[in-house]
């Protein structure tokens, strides 16, 4: 069942279909320059309304006002991955993983520390 939904032609259109989603919206809201970093279409300039936390990943496209260091991207580009691998599932599958960053699968994934959720001492980011 796995190879069928992750990984598979079926993750992949939904993966597709959310950067259709995501570039629509970046490019209805965004008042920044549209730039290509890291795998992804990074939209700056968005209302903060628009976006979750200090930005959100929406198939390959990064939504946010203007939190686009380095260590961020990098961040970022992992749950493009996560989109590339479970397609429209990932909303599912993130909401369930729970809002709590410290404790969400996905987000220790992509990096607590480059997506500023905790300082490299260890403390709490964000």
């Amino acid at each position: 069942m796995t190879g069928v939904l992750f990984d598979s032609i079926l993750s992949r259109a939904g993966y597709l279909y959310a950067t259709a989603v995501g570039f629509t919206w970046g490019a209805i809201w965004s008042t920044g320059k549209i730039r290509r970093r890291n795998g992804l279409f990074v939209f700056t300039g968005m209302p903060n309304w628009t976006f979750g936390r200090g930005g959100s990943c929406v198939g390959s496209c990064y939504l946010t006002n203007r939190n686009v260091s380095s260590d961020v991207l990098e961040h970022e580009a992992v749950h493009k991955r996560q989109w590339q691998r479970y397609g429209m599932l990932f909303p599912i599958l993130y909401f369930f993983a729970g809002r709590n960053p410290l404790s969400n699968r996905f987000e220790i994934e992509a990096g607590l520390e480059k997506g500023g959720y905790i300082r490299p001492s260890g403390g709490r980011g964000r």
